[in-house]
């Protein structure tokens, strides 16, 4: 069964088969909709900014529903990982997404570099930072500290005219810490810093602002350096925690 993925990359993907995929979608449909709440999806709807419905759980309730779904199943190979996620991305309730986004943050070290498309689709498809902001720091993070050569597919991707893969790579070092790539950091921002949109900038300042809980003095001397080329909301968000 074929997938085409939307946005820029469009790269075509064969769903894997899956008999634990199979098994987990049937239970987590089953599951997920008899918890549905309209009255409290319609306002999550709304919160979100109607980029998709959804079925009205709370993220504890939604949690605690997902244990009881994978229970007994047995750990999953990438191309459980492949099906169960591409599968979820076809459902239409939100819920669905970010139980896979959950999945594969559980399982990313049975990833490899393979697996960097179909994240790219995953990015690029029924976009928010509610899925995006997820994937980049631990699923996509994951897969680039796992194998340093998908920096290449990094330097590529914060060139990228779609704003959640350019996101992404601002984004998929934030929980790096001392394993940051400064130097690499520091020019994604420049790279980026003229960009008008909001999601955008606010990520230029919360990688320098995370990223400033390591090393404050390199934050606050590239922000000095660069305030002319960076946006207000961006020094703003950079320095938040460490003053000027």
């Amino acid at each position: 069964m074929g997938v085409t993925a939307s946005g820029t990359s469009g790269v075509r993907f064969e769903m894997p088969d899956s008999a634990l995929a199979d098994t987990v979608l049937e239970r987590l449909t089953a599951t997920y909709a008899a918890a549905a709440d309209p009255r409290r999806a319609a306002s999550m709807q709304a919160y979100m900014k109607d980029i998709a419905p959804f079925l009205g759980l709370t993220t504890p309730e939604r949690r605690a529903l997902s244990r009881v779904v994978v229970d007994g199943t047995p750990r999953p190979g990438e191309a459980d990982c492949t099906a169960l996620a591409l599968r979820c991305w076809q459902l239409p309730e939100r819920e669905y997404q970010y139980f896979a986004v959950d999945y594969l943050r559980r399982h990313v070290k049975r990833l490899s570099s393979g697996f960097l498309p179909v994240a790219r689709h995953l990015v690029s498809t029924v976009s928010w930072w509610d899925t995006v902001d997820l994937l980049a720091c631990h699923v996509v993070g994951g897969l680039v500290t796992a194998d340093p050569a998908l920096k290449a597919d990094m330097d590529a991707w914060i060139e990228d005219d779609d704003l959640w893969v350019a996101r992404t790579a601002l984004l998929h070092q934030l929980r790096y810490k001392d394993a940051t790539d400064t130097e690499r950091l520091f020019a994604y921002c420049l790279c980026r810093s003229g960009h008008p949109d909001f999601f955008i900038r606010k990520a230029i300042g919360w990688c320098l602002r995370e990223y400033a809980k390591t090393d404050p003095d390199a934050v606050r001397g590239f922000v000095a350096q660069q305030r002319g080329r960076l946006s207000p909301l961006s020094v703003r968000e950079a320095l938040k925690n460490i003053g000027p």
